[in-house]
């Protein structure tokens, strides 16, 4: 096992790297709308005839669907002014996944002029009912003062909603806020817990993070051999900073 001598000299390498044990705000992205993992696929076209049949008549959950087909080109030629289109309508009689991916075509301007405060609109809308993945991207939104006040704390407050729901995306968030004191008092102990949470999922960003808080003893007891169990975690899922630290290990091993 590595011996206490070796995590001196990696200390002082990681601190002329600057290797952090934080999220940074440029790792908050847009990565987590419903868009990408939609379970439509390879829809034939009489399905897809039915489905504009049921979306014609109003059905909202026909309308999120066949904006996603649109979306995708899946069995139809991809078109995002008619995802757009459908999108709006299934957004508009309150199907919380169709506002948040409502939310995420004005964010990239995809078959409509990009509009943050309109992507700002819709991911409210679909956050207070609950939605996980708008929950994420509003407070995305807030950090980052698009198409709203910067404001911390009201980016931490959704983060919040959505990691007490599981989502390891937003625990990890929450982890690195409570780290830094972005919108509440910096808290080690309370970041440890987030990052924790969030690390359990399999988040390699969290999973390096908390090796970060082992190594350091910051709100947890040090503890250098779960230090390393967490960096291995990171580096088997390619986490690049995590395989450093590892590399690093095995040439004083």
């Amino acid at each position: 096992m590595i011996n206490e001598q070796f995590f001196d000299m990696y200390k002082r390498v990681r601190n002329m790297l600057v290797v952090l044990a934080i999220f940074c705000v440029s790792d908050v992205c847009l990565g987590i709308s419903d868009i990408r993992k939609e379970s439509i696929s390879q829809y034939d076209k009489k399905t897809i005839y039915h489905l504009n049949m049921e979306a014609q008549q109003g059905d909202d959950e026909a309308q999120f669907k066949l904006a996603v087909i649109y979306l995708k080109g899946d069995g139809v030629k991809q078109d995002y002014k008619k995802a757009f289109k459908w999108y709006k309508k299934s957004a508009e009689q309150g199907n919380a996944r169709a506002q948040n991916n409502l939310g995420w075509m004005y964010i990239k301007g995809h078959g409509v002029n990009q509009d943050y405060k309109e992507a700002f609109k819709w991911y409210k809308e679909a956050a207070e009912q609950g939605n996980a993945r708008a929950q994420n991207n509003l407070g995305w939104m807030y950090i980052k003062g698009h198409g709203v006040n910067q404001d911390y704390k009201e980016a931490f407050k959704w983060y919040k909603e959505a990691a007490e729901q599981g989502d390891d995306y937003a625990q990890g968030i929450l982890g690195w806020m409570c780290y830094k004191g972005h919108g509440v008092n910096q808290d080690y102990k309370e970041a440890f817990k987030w990052y924790k949470k969030a690390a359990k999922q399999g988040n390699a960003k969290a999973q390096y993070n908390l090796g970060e808080m082992y190594f350091n003893g910051y709100g947890v007891k040090q503890n250098y051999n779960k230090a390393v169990n967490w960096f291995e975690k990171a580096a088997k899922q390619g986490h690049s900073d995590a395989k450093t630290a590892l590399a690093l290990c095995a040439t004083k091993h």
